[in-house]
């Protein structure tokens, strides 16, 4: 009797745990299977051991690439000082205004320098950012909360990343003042605990402002009180930026820095036309290299700008050799471009170096990691992640790039004195975008530009902004 109750208990003990396990779960018997499949072999064990007491990126670093770099490169253009971001999400912005600065020396065959300050420029992209979260609520205030145009805005009302578009945008609307009128602040160079505030206002705020339509208020109503909540927010970017310049007194140097030229007074919008002219827009074009997509068309991503009044990005999708040949064409002519990439793969940070073969994981885990650039964007494995100045290329004899070399904004003590320096077969991975000035782009490409642009959700996994 005890037997039969001892097998009955046993029974329903192994029913119960079945019962358990939902169908795609892991069963007892999956896990066996799975713990079966383990290497059970005596060095087993000490490369676990090895593993879980080291950087992983230290254990699978390819001998080869423990040489020095390769440094020359047969088309550069000149070098100018480097800045960092520090904590913070604006390599869009340093990338930009290193493209401005290094144009308006150009214009002055290399003679004068000149450093825009990112915290003047930085205080308007959050206003402004601000504005078009603000503004985006009260257009979408009939939709549902759940809906997906409502989440955008509420999901992130500001944030510090962005594309050249934004530059272009804020520039253009707000001057720029030099570095040394409006340096960098504490929060300019750490912006966590600010941004978060100000979105915890920002949401307060779009409730509230999604109730005043709710209650049928008066349009004039609405964007008073929309003027009040971006007031608040002004005081709070005062406090942590520091108030906007309006006017300052500025001398133009050299490279030396010796003072060419007298003192000056300036507003922001005048030292904006006098160091960069012609408003930006209508002046470039941005390409990508999106190989899920069609090549030759153009797409705009809908919702991604900085101002609520300003200009999506649209871009022309390129394969990766045309867009090779924008980039080597702009250099062999001193110009330096913004582009962006997924820096985060296969970087030797130490030296600076960029190369699908750094580090050979699949090895060390005895696997294989074999999904193409397309496979990683659409899985949201990959995408452009930082914004960084492209500066030189190195040709082979047949004019076909070798390398290529970018200012970065992580300060002049890392990598190689700032910079990187990429092979083309990672470029060709992990590059995505370019901004090109149109007198370096083929007609052809310009009539391909002016497509009516597909739209694209701005929660695409290619899409996000740089930072």
């Amino acid at each position: 009797m005890k037997q039969k109750l001892l097998t009955l208990l046993l029974c329903a003990a192994a029913l119960n745990a079945s019962a358990q396990t939902k169908q795609g779960g892991i069963s007892p018997d999956m896990l066996r299977n799975i713990e079966q499949a383990q290497t059970n072999v005596p060095y087993a064990r000490a490369i676990q051991n090895a593993v879980a007491n080291n950087a992983i990126d230290n254990l699978v670093q390819t001998p080869s690439k423990r040489k020095p770099i390769d440094t020359h490169f047969s088309i550069e253009t000149p070098k100018q000082s480097i800045h960092d971001q520090k904590s913070s999400g604006r390599c869009w912005m340093f990338s930009g205004l290193n493209v401005l600065r290094a144009n308006f020396a150009k214009m002055h065959n290399d003679t004068l320098a000149v450093e825009f300050s990112h915290d003047y420029l930085f205080f308007y992209d959050q206003l402004e950012k601000a504005n078009l979260m603000l503004q985006g609520v009260i257009d979408t205030a009939n939709k549902p909360i759940d809906s997906q145009e409502v989440r955008f805005f509420f999901r992130t009302p500001i944030g510090d990343g962005g594309t050249f578009c934004g530059v272009a945008d804020l520039t253009a609307k707000y001057g720029l003042v030099p570095m040394s009128v409006q340096p960098e602040t504490y929060s300019a160079e750490n912006t966590a605990k600010m941004r978060q505030l100000i979105t915890s206002k920002l949401r307060e705020y779009g409730l509230e402002l999604r109730q005043m339509v709710a209650n049928k208020k008066k349009p004039a109503a609405i964007q008073q009180r929309k003027t009040e909540m971006l007031a608040n927010i002004y005081s709070m970017l005062t406090l942590t930026l520091g108030a906007p310049t309006k006017t300052f007194q500025y001398a133009h140097v050299d490279k030396n820095g010796k003072q060419v030229g007298p003192t000056r007074t300036y507003t922001p919008q005048e030292f904006y036309r006098e160091c960069v002219g012609q408003p930006l827009h209508g002046t470039f074009i941005m390409v990508m290299n999106d190989p899920r997509n069609p090549y030759y068309k153009t797409y705009e991503v809908e919702y991604d700008r900085h101002t609520y009044d300003g200009t999506n990005w649209k871009y022309l999708n390129l394969p990766m050799a045309d867009i090779e040949q924008l980039a080597i064409a702009s250099l062999k002519d001193g110009r330096k471009l913004y582009s962006s990439y997924d820096v985060g793969k296969q970087l030797d940070r130490k030296q600076g170096y960029l190369d699908t073969e750094n580090y050979d994981y699949a090895s060390l885990f005895n696997t294989s990691f074999t999904m193409n650039k397309a496979q990683r964007i659409e899985t949201f494995d990959s995408g452009s992640t930082h914004a960084m100045t492209l500066t030189a290329v190195d040709l082979d004899a047949q004019g076909k790039p070798i390398k290529w070399k970018v200012e970065n904004s992580w300060g002049a003590t890392n990598g190689q004195q700032g910079c990187l320096i990429m092979t083309n077969r990672w470029f060709e991975e992990y590059m995505f975008r370019l901004v090109v000035d149109k007198q370096y782009v083929p007609q052809e490409m310009l009539k391909q530009y002016e497509q009516k642009p597909t739209i694209l959700l701005p929660d695409d996994p290619l899409f996000t902004m740089e930072l």
